[in-house]
């Protein structure tokens, strides 16, 4: 089956472009990434601070069925601007990844679907290109697919 989110990295450089749409109106996309108790459903994880505002900062956090911390992340959010975009930093805790920045963009295509873009910047191309090695696409793919799913019934 196709993958409907697109992962372009490009050679020999340290970014990747990566472009959604989803059947959802803008509002509701935004949404999906702005309020805690979504963004903890299609993530499946913990969201322990969430400020949507410049200058504000996230913690992420995801355990086993045993109740042990086997994921933590953090950064801040430099500009946020409802329904339009969020610049944030991505660092992944007690991992060999440096902090990333990435810039999301939201855009309405139709009343009825937006597209989201995310631009990641990471500290090298190697850095890049070892995580591309990961799950990491499939992984973001079902992650989008949920969002989809669970907002879906929100509208």
């Amino acid at each position: 089956m196709e993958r409907k989110t697109k992962i372009n990295a490009e050679d020999n450089k340290q970014e990747l472009i990566i472009t959604r749409e989803f059947d959802l109106p803008l509002e509701l996309l935004f949404k999906a990434y702005t309020a805690p108790e979504i963004v903890a459903q299609w993530m499946g994880t913990k969201v322990i601070k969430l400020e949507n505002k410049k200058h504000g900062s996230w913690q992420f956090e995801t355990s086993d069925p045993k109740g042990n911390v086997v994921f933590k992340a953090n950064g801040v959010i430099h500009e946020f601007v409802p329904n339009q975009k969020i610049t944030r930093t991505f660092e992944m805790e007690n991992s060999p990844f440096p902090v990333q920045l990435e810039f999301l963009e939201f855009e309405e295509c139709t009343s009825e679907t937006s597209k989201l873009t995310m631009h990641i910047v990471y500290k090298s191309v190697a850095l890049r290109d070892q995580l591309l090695k990961l799950p990491f696409a499939q992984g973001l793919n079902m992650a989008h697919d949920r969002l989809q799913d669970i907002v879906n019934k929100l509208k």
